[in-house]
Parts: C-alpha cells; structure tokens; sequence
C-alpha cells in the first residue's frame, strides 16, 4: 500500500516532470525566455495539453535550479500570448496551442481539425443580402444582387478564434445552417459539386472594434490578423468571397519563401 507522502506527490504530480528542461546558463539569451519558448515548444507538440496544470513556481524554480521571478516571468510571457491561463484555486493551465495555419487554398475548419485542435461553429448569420459594390466586382454579379451571407464564429476549445464573413453567388444551392455548424464550408460546397480550383487572398493587420473584441474576447484595440479571399472553381468562377478576422494571439500564417534565380 503506498505510503502517504507517496499519495500527496502523486496527487501533485505535473506533466512538466517528465519534459527534458536544457537551459543554457552562458547563453545571451535570457533564462526566462530559454523556458519560455521550451514550454510553448511543449504545447505546440502535444507534450503539454489543453487543461494540463503546470504546478507550483516554486516547484518549477527548484527543479531548474532557476528564481522564482525567473520562472514567473517566463510563464507570464505565455499568459500574454493566450497559451497559459492563472486560474483562481486551480492554478495555471494550459489553454491550447497556437494556431498555425499554412497559407494555401484550404478550410480553416479542415486546418483546425487535423491540427487536433477540436473546432467548433456558431452561425451568427445565414441569409440573404443585397450586393454592396465590393461584393458585386468579388463575386462578379451586379451589383443589388441578392447573394448568401454567412457570419460563423470559429472556436478552438471553447475559445474564440476566428469571425468569418463570407459571401456566396446565387447561382450556389443553398447551404444547411446545421450541417455548417458541424463541418467546414468548403467541405460542403464540395459536396455540392463545386470543384475549388485557386484563390486571390489579401493578409493584413488591424486593431479589434469594440463590436469584435466581444465576440473574440479579446480587449478592445487588440491586434486582429485580417484576410480577404476570393476563391474560384476550375472553370474561372468566383464562388465565395470571404472578409475574416484572428485573434493575433491564437493564430498565424505559415508562408514556404522560394528564391527567385
């Protein structure tokens, strides 16, 4: 039977005793930061998961043989990033990895669920606007046409990470709000004989409204990744153009930079 000290340890044990810490002391860069990207390095492998508690700083610190300020510091730079949270009683957790997503022709619900990262939709909107000018020259309709608009809230274990607005020609049959809350919309517009073919994107960068940061929890004025994309199917035609934001903290974009001979 085991002793009850044993019990006690058990019950405290964290994943973090069984990752390999390798802190280079003669290194310029700072301990804190040496750790710092260790841990993130563990959360975007899975070594650490989402709702995984780190311990006691004390703990940590005499481990490594690092000060607590040290050990505060570095956990502290991944609570700004969105990757820690501190929880009154519980302590501080794992929330989940950050979304790195490879810039290509592909579904942000298809990115996210390989990545193993369970996500969820909310659709906010699904009905029928008329085309502003912008949409019109997007989707290549006149303008005043009716076309789908779709609002969905993206999320990641139960925490927000994308706003997607997209816009659909009339000549696309009409999609289930259901199944759009249960799978990704070019999944379904595959399904719906649209062969997607290449896109036009734009990336760019702004600060959340206030209207935003609500629905992505986020503070107001905190930096949003923006990005517009017009995709087409194999014959030429446009058949969605979307306008989405991110949560800067949560997500990013992987460019591959060939050179140029």
């Amino acid at each position: 039977m085991p002793k009850t000290g044993d019990r006690s340890r058990a019950a405290t044990a964290s994943p973090l005793d069984t990752l390999p810490f390798a802190l280079d002391r003669a290194s310029p860069v700072p301990l804190y930061h040496q750790l710092a990207q260790q841990l993130e390095a563990a959360i975007e492998q899975g070594a650490l998961a989402p709702g995984n508690l780190l311990g006691n700083e004390i703990d940590l610190s005499t481990r490594l043989g690092l000060s607590r300020p040290t050990v505060r510091q570095a956990i502290q730079s991944l609570v700004d990033k969105g990757l820690l949270v501190r929880r009154r009683g519980v302590g501080t957790q794992v929330v989940h990895s950050q979304v790195r997503r490879p810039l290509e022709l592909s579904s942000l619900y298809d990115d996210l669920e390989t990545a193993g990262q369970r996500p969820t939709t909310q659709v906010v909107r699904d009905e029928q606007v008329p085309a502003t000018a912008e949409i019109a020259a997007a989707l290549g309709v006149p303008e005043g046409t009716g076309v789908t608009l779709l609002e969905r809230l993206r999320r990641t274990h139960g925490q927000p990470v994308a706003f997607l607005r997209n816009y659909l020609p009339p000549t696309l049959p009409e999609l289930d709000t259901a199944r759009l809350e249960s799978t990704g919309l070019y999944r379904l517009l595959r399904a719906a004989g649209v062969t997607l073919h290449s896109a036009h994107q734009t990336v760019g960068a702004r600060s959340a409204t206030a209207d935003e940061a609500v629905l992505l929890t986020e503070r107001t004025g905190a930096a949003l990744l923006t990005m517009r994309r017009t995709a087409y199917d194999d014959t030429g035609r446009p058949v969605e153009y979307g306008t989405h934001i991110y949560r800067a903290s949560r997500y990013s974009f992987d460019f591959q930079l060939l050179v140029r001979s």
